[in-house]
């Protein structure tokens, strides 16, 4: 009885012991895998010229290069003609492989396209800007403050207010648009996006000419709201020859008649206005 009482209690010894070190060991915390990180997709639309490569994990015999056409569809082996032209990179993928899907073809289609040349959507900028020419709109959401990046931004003899032209819904779009507001902040209503062959238009910038008694004669700038003094003033002002009660201004009309007028200072100029400084007779 007693040898039996003995291991009890040995055994109750080993049990305390053993629930001591394991409250004392450090517990280890529980990790969590980390969640990767949502792949990036373009959302280049994909238009005429492209030149792109279609892979299929796993299936190499379903890979394609082509040049999508005018009609946007590709032949793509298995499914046949597929209108491409006009979707995202993201879209393309997603239908080709709810294809192969569909088809069962491929259980489950991992589809991956890369454009190896960019020719599809494309606006123009003409006129007075650092840099006319036709771009590429790499993405759908490229908007007029981007392109006119693209473009070097308004030459120091363009004007700030653009003349965009194009098709929306289907029906002729035009638009001016002061290139000023795009950049005051905020998410402004006039910097539109762009869409596929959209023509921006940069005017050369309204002018006044100055001449007579003045210190710098020659053309200037009209400004938004610009006045006879405002004139005078970058004009360097008056010459010792000169008198405010010479000023006159020659204006064309729209019958084409130019009328000579006794301005006062603060009265505002108006584009091709020539600005007269006579000499002072006393």
């Amino acid at each position: 009885m007693k040898s039996i009482l003995t291991r009890l209690l040995a055994v109750l010894a080993l049990l305390v012991l053993a629930g001591a070190a394991r409250a004392q060991a450090p517990v280890q915390p529980i990790t969590q895998p980390p969640t990767p990180a949502p792949a990036v997709k373009t959302d280049y639309v994909l238009g005429p010229g492209d030149v792109i490569k279609v892979s299929v994990f796993q299936s190499p015999d379903l890979s394609l290069e082509t040049r999508i056409p005018e009609t946007g569809v590709v032949t793509y082996p298995l499914l046949g003609a597929l209108t491409l032209g006009g979707l995202t990179i993201g879209e393309a993928e997603k239908r080709i492989a709810d294809g192969l899907r569909d088809g069962k073809f491929v259980k489950q289609p991992q589809v991956s396209i890369l454009v190896t040349q960019l020719r599809g959507s494309q606006a123009s900028v003409l006129g007075h800007a650092v840099r006319p020419g036709r771009y590429s709109l790499e993405l759908t959401n490229t908007r007029l403050s981007d392109l006119m990046a693209l473009a070097g931004g308004i030459a120091p003899d363009g004007s700030d207010i653009l003349t965009v032209v194009g098709t929306r819904d289907g029906k002729p779009y035009r638009a001016q648009i002061d290139f000023r507001t795009l950049f005051r902040g905020g998410n402004s209503p006039q910097d539109i996006v762009m869409q596929n062959n959209d023509v921006v238009y940069v005017d050369r910038v309204a002018q006044v000419y100055i001449y007579g008694e003045v210190q710098k004669p020659g053309t200037l700038r009209l400004e938004r709201g610009m006045t006879v003094l405002q004139a005078l003033a970058a004009g360097g002002g008056l010459t010792v020859r000169g008198t405010q009660r010479g000023i006159r201004v020659h204006r064309k009309g729209a019958d084409g008649v130019v009328q000579v007028l006794t301005p006062k200072l603060e009265d505002q100029l108006q584009q091709d206005d020539v600005v007269f400084v006579r000499e002072s007779l006393f």
